[in-house]
């Protein structure tokens, strides 16, 4: 009888957890389509080409030549999973950068639609590439 009397507790409290479990997770919407500040878009764009250019063994330098979908996830951060199409600039790597970079064109014209995934936390000034993906376009 006194295990009896413990099975109720128990199954109450597991279905309590449960529910609570579920009702927290049923609000969690996960990416959804939502303009960026400008500052934020700015600096996780940045953030992007930067990682990008250090990776890359290309001569030129390349930019940002426009944004094409933007998506929003709040967690312990911001996480943007942003698709955007670069561009080849005629802006050499070890060139100063404060001129500015136009597009190539002609010959030396290259661009990608890349998809990326970006962790922040934009109070913190912290951002890290998490995925990053480019198809030549």
């Amino acid at each position: 009888m006194a295990v009896g009397c413990w099975r109720s507790p128990l199954l109450l409290l597991t279905a309590l957890a449960l529910a609570a479990t579920l009702g927290h997770f049923e609000g969690w919407k996960g990416f959804q389509e939502k303009p960026m500040s400008k500052k934020n878009m700015n600096s996780t764009l940045n953030f992007f080409i930067e990682s990008y250019n250090n990776a890359s063994n290309d001569t030129y330098l390349f930019q940002v030549d426009k944004l094409l979908r933007s998506q929003v996830q709040l967690t312990t951060g911001v996480e943007y999973l942003i698709t955007v199409k670069i561009s080849r600039t005629k802006c050499k790597r070890n060139e100063k950068k404060s001129q500015t970079c136009h597009f190539q064109s002609k010959k030396l014209k290259k661009s990608f639609i890349c998809d990326f995934l970006i962790y922040t936390v934009p109070w913190m000034n912290f951002y890290e590439l998490w995925n990053n993906s480019c198809l030549e376009g």
